[in-house]
């Protein structure tokens, strides 16, 4: 039991359920609590719940984590506060079910990061997968009408979350050179990182008179948010990463619109067009098509590190 729990793949599928909840969350935000001032809150909330855990692991690791601790602080901003912050300011311009089939292409991203970065093999079945996952992309940002991107007018909604899409792909390439440290230490400092760098996002927000301090419902979405979109998921999938890699682990976030395109529809009554099934109908096909160069190898060896409990 314990082996089919932590088996990679359940791990990849429980994280991308939390991260449609997320963006479903997200939308549920509008006009309860501001973008910038949930992503202050939701870390902020996040370092205080993990400090009294970690603060052992801390100590022991501190000699491995000091001198690359930029490093590593740079990460919590890409992956946490840039990717969060602007993912929530996303939501406020175009609908969940749009962000989250954006969210798709993170796996384009990151595999050509890797190639670019480490060299990463590439195949021709993961060439047409990615390549079908960018169709199903673009299909979303142009509302159904792809002659609407020859003139280059996305939404801003839309434009933004593909920049935030952008950030987490660097976060995940990134990740695969951290330290060989606790799993408690390795998140708390990425979630130290990604607070203190949504400080001077919030008070931006502040000065600018648009912040929105929460309401009952916005602090039951900032507890979400700390609890399971940041501790739980974040955790779950760097370990993830550690198993079976950046390529292999990112092509799983396919499956985030499928649970949160079905969460939108139930929680938020948001109304599905013909070209969203198209689109999720690509990023199936893709992700099918990218794993299948993997099909009849044997998996990668689970690493000591990645032995160690979520």
């Amino acid at each position: 039991m314990r082996r089919i729990l932590l088996h990679p793949y359940l791990i990849l599928a429980s994280v991308s359920l939390i991260w449609g909840a997320n963006s479903v969350a997200g939308k549920l935000a509008v006009g309860h609590v501001s973008p910038m001032v949930l992503t202050f809150l939701r870390w902020a909330l996040t370092v205080a719940l993990l400090a009294p855990f970690a603060s052992r692991h801390l100590r022991r690791d501190w000699p491995l984590i000091r001198p690359r601790l930029p490093f590593l602080l740079a990460l919590g901003f890409a992956g946490f506060t840039g990717f969060n912050a602007i993912f929530y300011l996303a939501l406020t311009y175009t609908s969940a079910l749009n962000v989250l089939i954006e969210q798709a292409s993170m796996p384009l991203f990151v595999f050509g990061a890797s190639f670019l970065l480490f060299g990463a093999q590439v195949t021709r079945f993961q060439i047409v997968g990615f390549a079908l996952t960018l169709v199903g992309v673009a299909l979303t940002a142009a509302h159904g009408d792809l002659s609407t991107l020859i003139d280059l007018q996305l939404n801003r909604g839309d434009a933004m979350m593909l920049v935030a899409v952008l950030l987490y792909a660097g976060f995940t390439v990134g990740i695969r050179s951290k330290p060989s440290i606790h799993w408690l230490s390795l998140i708390f400092v990425l979630s130290l990182g990604a607070f203190a760098t949504s400080i001077p996002i919030v008070l931006v927000e502040v000065s600018a008179g648009s912040a929105q301090w929460p309401d009952a419902p916005g602090w039951a979405i900032v507890v979400f948010t700390a609890l399971f979109a940041s501790i739980a998921s974040q955790s779950m999938y760097i370990k993830a990463v550690e198993m079976i890699g950046p390529n292999r682990a990112n092509v799983f976030v396919n499956l985030t619109p499928i649970f949160g395109a079905v969460l939108a529809i139930l929680v938020i009554d948001e109304r599905p067009h013909p070209y969203h099934a198209v689109a999720l109908t690509l990023v199936l096909v893709g992700i099918l098509v990218a794993e299948k160069r993997i099909g009849g190898r044997r998996a990668p060896q689970i690493t000591p590190a990645s032995r160690q409990e979520i």
